[in-house]
């Protein structure tokens, strides 16, 4: 049931639709109807602009919600996650993105806890439309909560292990799963405590320019300009660290220096921009020998 005292305002909806808002909240809390009022308010999350605070603030919704998350952890190892079972828990997953994106309730949220609750779900690694599905959906929370640019988001992420599980999806996932985990990665590396965590010791980075380097081999023989867009901008925010500049100096790959995504890239101004940055910063402050070629470091 909604909290008495809870104060909620759904602009633009008339009395019929906030009434059905209302009964479809209500509604989740009974496992015998939750399943339809799943569908139905997955499919308004866009149109009803406080739908986040009336899910956070009504009784027992947010508990109803992680039950739905915590019944399919069975089905993940072995892995017999059905469709059915998957687009169930994908329009729960919905509604907690829809609380992890709203100013009144993303704090809420990271104080509960609840990204962990998903974390199990980008450990699998089957190759199958339900558990691709379940990894993009639950990618997307996590995508949500970075995309807001608040500091208390990546302090949260880096007490957790979401950039060992963002690596091992980019270099294994689908198409749009590395897409959105390179997103996450590029997200925490361009906040300082972010780029300064990873660079901190030589095994993290190490990991995370592996990870991009094959990434950069798979894309100049599967081109996509959207990937690419992410991966070269990781590698532009690590230049902006002076221990892993000097690194990257010896390990950036030699696709990204050459004329390897010319075309990829042709009518694309901000990642050339990029690229071509990211060429200048590892360029300064070399040390040449006369006839202009980089000296091997000592």
């Amino acid at each position: 049931m909604l909290a008495t005292g809870t104060t909620v305002t759904t602009a633009g909806l008339t009395q019929v639709d906030r009434e059905k808002i209302y009964q479809w909240i209500n509604e989740l809390s009974s496992p015998e109807t939750r399943e339809n009022a799943l569908l139905e308010l997955s499919k308004k999350r866009e149109s009803v602009s406080d739908l986040a605070p009336m899910l956070w603030h009504s009784c027992g919704t947010i508990a109803a919600l992680l039950q739905e998350i915590v019944n399919i952890y069975p089905s993940i190892n072995p892995p017999t996650l059905t469709a059915h079972q998957s687009n169930r828990v994908c329009n729960a997953l919905a509604l907690l993105q829809c609380v992890a994106s709203h100013v009144e309730t993303r704090s809420a949220f990271l104080a509960a806890h609840i990204p962990l609750f998903l974390y199990p779900f980008l450990h699998t690694v089957s190759k199958t439309r339900p558990f691709e599905y379940l990894r993009l959906t639950s990618l997307g929370v996590i995508g949500a909560l970075v995309k807001t640019d608040e500091q208390e988001v990546i302090n949260f992420l880096l007490t957790t292990e979401i950039i060992p599980l963002c690596l091992r999806i980019m270099e294994s996932g689908s198409e749009l799963s590395k897409t959105v985990a390179t997103f996450i990665l590029q997200k925490i590396l361009l906040d300082d405590t972010g780029l300064a965590y990873i660079c901190q010791t030589y095994e993290r980075f190490s990991h995370v320019a592996m990870i991009l380097g094959k990434m950069v081999l798979q894309l100049s023989k599967e081109p996509s300009a959207r990937l690419l867009k992410h991966v070269v901008r990781c590698y532009l925010r690590l230049s902006d660290n002076s221990r892993a500049r000097e690194a990257l100096r010896q390990c950036l790959p030699d696709q990204l220096k050459d004329t390897t995504f010319a075309q990829v890239l042709k009518d694309d101004s901000t990642t050339k921009r990029w690229l071509a940055q990211l060429v200048k910063n590892l360029q300064e402050g070399q040390v040449t020998d006369p006839r202009g070629i980089p000296l091997p470091p000592q």
